[in-house]
């Protein structure tokens, strides 16, 4: 797809993921029958759907990173790193980072990438999707999500109403996926220079709303899972993401 960047962040410290982030980059713990690092697949996602132009947002342990991919050669992608700057807290410190240093460009259109994410989307679908409605921003959704503790309804006095164990919440919910036109970078930019951190999700998002800008949902029925905490990676079967994933593997 020309004129599309994947956009990686994979440089934080991963402190739910402790202690395996105490010797693993969270991008890269091992997961499936094979052992391959998370971020391998995520890499060989955007390859799938054409996407052969990355660059990969990094910070801890991005040494780990480094040495893996490489250039990006050897999964037939152009892989370029960008180091965060302390001074600019959050995701979107991270890609406004790498914005003023040159690593992407406000004429493309950037696919962020959480990189503790795990999902077989159809990244072209989700692309064509946000084109055809000339958004500026579409954020990937899924609906049915499982809440991993109990929820409570309670009355004045404190007597429990209704109480629901692991309910499914009805609205959807966003997988950290998120197409955004680079022409926004500038906006986000000028946000930035306010407010120090700022996290992509949970502020910029927002804000783009809050100022009429075309941000656009788009909710799908594929597989997905955060695999950034403990409970959730002990969760994760390995014969599972052998079986959903085997279609990235077929040309090698």
């Amino acid at each position: 797809m020309g004129g599309v960047k994947g956009v990686v962040l994979c440089g934080g410290p991963g402190t739910r993921l402790r202690p395996l982030t105490y010797y693993f980059q969270k991008a890269m713990i091992p997961i499936g029958k094979a052992q391959k690092p998370l971020l391998e697949y995520i890499i060989r996602l955007l390859r799938f759907y054409g996407i052969n132009d990355a660059v990969l947002l990094v910070d801890y342990k991005a040494e780990q990173i480094i040495n893996y991919f490489g250039n990006g050669a050897r999964f037939d992608v152009k892989i370029t790193y960008m180091y965060d700057d302390p001074d600019l807290k959050g995701t979107a410190g991270s890609i406004i980072n790498a914005y003023r240093k040159g690593a992407i460009k406000g004429d493309e259109t950037l696919l962020v990438y959480y990189g503790d994410i795990l999902t077989n989307m159809n990244l072209k679908d989700f692309l064509n999707y946000h084109k055809e409605r000339r958004a500026d921003v579409t954020v990937a959704l899924a609906s049915g999500f499982t809440v991993r503790v109990g929820v409570a309804e309670l009355e004045d006095n404190g007597r429990i109403k209704s109480f629901q164990e692991k309910p499914k919440i009805e609205k959807p919910v966003s997988i950290a996926i998120a197409a955004l036109e680079g022409s926004l970078l500038m906006e986000i930019n000028r946000v930035i220079n306010e407010k120090r951190a700022l996290d992509f999700m949970g502020d910029v998002v927002p804000h783009l709303i809050e100022t009429g800008k075309n941000v656009y949902g788009y909710l799908t029925g594929s597989f997905w899972y955060d695999v950034g905490s403990i409970e959730a990676y002990e969760k994760l079967d390995p014969d599972l993401v052998e079986k959903i994933f085997a279609f990235l593997y077929e040309e090698d």
